[in-house]
């Protein structure tokens, strides 16, 4: 499968020139700042927005909203890991060599990798948080799938990936985060259903914040010295 991009005709090694060319023309300060962002600042700002939107679906609807949307973002990381775990024996099929190993007069930013290049393992994960948060909540989960598409450039400008290796990897992320929704929400609704019961571990769910009139399907649970004054009250 290397001879895929074995010559520079190819559309997939003339992207890559293109667009990794842009890093030689760049200052230095700017590629350090896509080697740090390709490599770890994407991926840290994709657990920012996770976190961002437990925070907010906690604050808001109802109880069953609450506990599917947090079952939903549960579901965000480990689809990604689950494609991870996928592209294991893909890769090791494929067996595509990174492209500064296949041609010259790339600009490499970051060194030792030393694995094979398809598909590319942070445009899996990246795509696969951002679909699976997107059917948690449509809004950050678009902001996740715009972090991931710039995952992807950036691991072309950086020059360890062919554009193929990302187009690759976004379609892995996408389709375990896809096909698998299903049964992982169907086994993890139940659970944080359970979890939104618990006294303590309940506000993992449900914020003390939320508003009462979003929890109208529910029965209130009031005090007993207040249901006690109440009875005084109809007594009197």
């Amino acid at each position: 499968m290397a001879e895929l991009a074995s010559d520079g005709s190819n559309p997939d090694v003339s992207l890559l020139y293109d667009i990794n060319g842009l890093a030689k023309d760049a200052p230095t300060w700017l590629d350090r700042v896509m080697e740090f962002v390709g490599e770890y600042g994407i991926m840290l700002a994709l657990v920012l927005v996770v976190l961002w939107c437990w925070w907010t679906v906690r604050r808001r609807g109802t109880v069953e909203d609450s506990v599917a949307a947090v079952a939903g973002l549960v579901w965000a990381p480990l689809a990604a890991g689950i494609a991870l775990l996928v592209n294991i024996p893909i890769r090791g099929f494929v067996e595509r060599p990174r492209p500064f190993l296949e041609h010259q007069g790339l600009e490499v930013l970051v060194d030792g990798k030393t694995d094979f290049s398809f598909v590319s393992d942070h445009a899996t994960m990246a795509m696969g948080i951002g679909v699976a948060l997107f059917l948690a909540h449509r809004w950050f989960g678009l902001a996740a799938i715009g972090l991931a598409l710039a995952e992807g450039f950036c691991r072309v400008y950086m020059g360890v990936h062919y554009p193929t290796d990302v187009v690759g990897g976004f379609a892995l992320g996408t389709a375990v985060a896809l096909l698998l929704a299903p049964v992982a929400l169907a086994l993890l609704t139940p659970v944080f259903s359970a979890v939104a019961r618990s006294r303590r571990a309940g506000r993992l769910v449900r914020s003390r914040r939320a508003p009462v009139w979003a929890d109208r399907h529910e029965p209130l649970d009031l005090p007993e010295q207040r249901l006690e004054g109440d009875d005084n009250d109809l007594a009197a």
